[in-house]
């Protein structure tokens, strides 16, 4: 179980679009992991106190009483109640020593996770900051949405998009600047290469032992684990459609994106960026393809206009460059989260547990399910009503058109008896 400090909990910590759904989908496949889509209610208790608009008003009452009779301690310490209640009731029974919560975005408050879990181990996932925005145009055309990196990074109203591929990607490697124990490297690319080798360096990073074929995720497409994960309906929609890692993402960003595209992507990040990921020959395939030499720092313009957006939007407060902080005493020494198979031998599971955390699991999974059904009804309504809309109309605009002949045909012969004068 997770306790207050955060011991058995793990943030996977990355920008949207970065591989996040296919390192949850193995990892979930251990038996000692719980893990599943996107949670992201973390984000929504930090900005718990900001109190949005509701139809039954007192959105000025809530945030004055957060701000004048709650305390910032007394808060974190309501928050960190809260999640431990969501994090241990999805353990509850199932077997696994600890949770993955994989949240893009989490970006938004490091800060917040270092206060209110700072003994959670967190895996930064890596990937060629160009493959990521390639994905993003990708995903976007596939779901109908459309994706304009150009207009995106230049728009004047926040896109949360621009933020994630400037912002948020060079806050998490900020963060992550210097070695700590309890955090781990985890690049894209070696992860679609070579998945086996992979997964037994992050089990040993958690403490565990890497379980044959976990990352060959499509053998446990019929578990509860996966009807829960692929039940949200949220991350990369072409993930199921593949049995295992593949290797087709990893360098397509030229048939995706546009010269222009990488060029001003490229500008804004800065070359710095790229070398600091890891990325250099990258950004030289960057630099010989669209003929130019970037800067090695970016465009602190662009940078802070979208800084100002977010401020303006969320009113959020970041330290500037901060890093993830200084582990406790004792933390370097720190043991793993269960060490030895014989701790797993004695850790009997009630199997009345284990039948209720299923039947809970199952719950979520069909009530997720039950929504994505409602919403395609609702669609599918909308899209009925507008179809007859556009064909009552054209059946209006067709019963012109006899009319139209007439009038024609009127016009037409009055020019005959005028002798061909108008």
């Amino acid at each position: 179980m997770i306790d207050t400090q955060g011991n058995g909990l793990v943030f996977l910590l990355c920008i949207p679009r970065s591989g996040s759904s296919l390192s949850t989908v193995m990892l979930q496949n251990h038996s000692r992991i719980f893990a599943t889509q996107e949670m992201w209610f973390l984000m929504n208790l930090v900005d718990l106190s900001k109190a949005d608009s509701r139809a039954y008003g007192g959105s000025s009452i809530i945030r004055q009483f957060y701000q004048a009779m709650v305390s910032e301690d007394i808060f974190e310490k309501a928050c960190r109640s809260f999640a431990l209640e969501i994090y241990n009731g999805f353990l509850e029974g199932s077997g696994a020593d600890f949770i993955v919560d994989k949240s893009p975005r989490y970006y938004y408050m490091l800060e917040w996770l270092d206060r209110l879990f700072p003994q959670s181990r967190r895996i930064h996932l890596q990937r060629n900051p160009l493959s990521v925005a390639a994905s993003f145009k990708k995903v976007n055309r596939h779901t109908g949405e459309g994706f304009d990196l150009i207009q995106s990074l230049n728009h004047s109203k926040l896109n949360m998009k621009a933020v994630d591929l400037t912002l948020g990607l060079t806050r998490l490697n900020n963060y992550f600047a210097e070695a700590h124990p309890l955090a781990y490297e985890l690049k894209y690319e070696q992860l679609v290469m070579k998945p086996q080798e992979e997964l037994e360096k992050l089990c040993a990073f958690l403490g565990i032992t890497y379980e044959q074929g976990m990352e060959r995720y499509g053998q446990f497409v019929d578990s509860t684990k996966s009807d829960m994960f692929y039940s949200m309906g949220v991350g990369d929609p072409f993930l199921s459609s593949h049995q295992e890692a593949h290797q087709d993402s990893v360098n397509n960003w030229k048939n995706i994106l546009e010269r222009q595209e990488v060029e001003l992507y490229c500008r804004v990040l800065g070359a710095n960026l790229f070398h600091r990921m890891g990325y250099s020959e990258q950004l030289q395939e960057a630099e010989d393809w669209t003929g130019v030499q970037f800067q090695a720092e970016p465009d602190t313009e662009v940078l802070e206009r979208l800084k100002q957006q977010l401020v303006l939007a969320t009113e959020c407060r970041w330290q500037p460059n901060y890093r993830m902080d200084a582990p406790m005493n004792g933390a370097k020494d720190r043991s793993p989260i269960h060490s030895g198979s014989e701790e797993k031998e004695s850790a009997k599971i009630d199997t009345s547990l284990a039948a209720m955390a299923t039947i809970r699991q199952l719950q979520a999974a069909l009530r997720a399910a039950d929504q994505r059904l409602e919403r395609g009804y609702t669609e599918r309504e909308r899209l009925k009503k507008q179809l007859h809309a556009a064909h009552s109309k054209l059946q209006r605009i067709k019963s012109w058109i006899p009319f139209g002949h007439r009038i024609s045909a009127w016009a037409s012969q009055r020019k005959i008896v005028r002798g061909g004068k108008s």
